[in-house]
């Protein structure tokens, strides 16, 4: 039988992958989840796990009229108290070459990656202060490393680094823990998003882009996509996220999955043209200079 908790957590992108594996840990810890989603099917198979403790939202973090709504929902069901996690699981990953990305490629990813991001802590960030909460951001390995035709991946979680750490430093003279979770390969949903359908990006490019970069973005497709399938399970992540809510000391970066602490430390060590030359190489991409025409 489910008893009712004293701990409360928001916990955003929570349909599937990493967020869906964060809330049933904490579910599992006996906190109050409150996990948003962006669509009624979701909020619907949720609310018939007929959990106690869980309470589904519909947020989207590219409207801000949602995240204001839902911070009065989850406002209004604290009564009064304060909330004593936020955890900014939502994202999206878009392969291209940087020389054809659009307005609109650049702009969909940072609204979400970044831009909602930040509006989301905002929206929450009172409730947080009542309780003195804690805020664990999700960002990637890649803020580390970068990855061709990852860049507007890369870019926008490296900038969302970036803001966490800086929140972290404001926040931390009120005692509220920001902390950094940054997942290596990791098999999920988001996987066959980003680079299940390459075809149909080549497809978008013009013929001059097609002519550059097919080839090169098949194989960087295979490669990433072999090495994300046989990542680690979501719950590594959640394991990570777990432990920022709850330890006493939590630590200030997480890094969780496969790959995740040795890319970091093979690209400080490494000299950068060394290093090009091996991301090249892994990803079956041409590695000599000025090699294609």
């Amino acid at each position: 039988m489910n008893t009712v908790s004293t701990k409360s957590v928001v916990i955003t992108g929570a349909s599937s992958g990493i967020g869906q594996a964060s809330v049933q840990r904490m579910l599992q810890a006996n906190w109050h989840v409150f996990a948003t989603v962006r669509q009624a099917k979701d909020r619907d198979r949720l609310l018939a796990e007929n959990h106690a403790n869980l309470t589904p939202i519909l947020m989207d973090v590219k409207d801000r009229s949602t995240i204001v709504a839902a911070a009065q929902q989850v406002s209004a069901q604290l009564e009064g108290r304060g909330l004593d996690g936020l955890v900014n699981v939502a994202g999206i990953g878009i392969a291209r070459p940087l020389e054809y990305a659009t307005p609109e490629d650049v702009q969909d990813i940072f609204d979400i990656n970044v831009f909602g991001q930040l509006i989301v802590t905002q929206a929450f960030l009172p409730l947080i202060r009542k309780a003195h909460g804690r805020i664990v951001n999700i960002t990637s390995v890649g803020v580390h490393i970068a990855i061709p035709f990852g860049g507007l991946l890369n870019g926008s979680k490296s900038a969302f680094g970036l803001l966490s750490d800086t929140l972290r430093l404001e926040l931390h003279p009120f005692g509220i823990h920001v902390c950094t979770v940054e997942p290596g390969a990791i098999t999920t949903p988001g996987v066959e998003k980003t680079l299940g359908n390459i075809e149909g990006v080549i497809a978008k490019l013009p013929d001059s882009g097609s002519a550059r970069y097919g080839a090169m973005l098949r194989s960087f497709a295979h490669h990433a996509y072999t090495r994300e399938a046989n990542g680690s399970a979501p719950d590594v992540v959640a394991r990570a996220i777990a432990h920022a809510l709850t330890s006493p000391r939590p630590r200030i970066r997480y890094k969780a999955g496969k790959g995740a602490k040795l890319l970091p430390a093979v690209a400080g060590i490494l000299p950068d043209w060394l290093l090009d030359k091996i991301r090249l190489r892994n990803l079956g991409l041409p590695a000599e200079f000025g090699m294609m025409q």
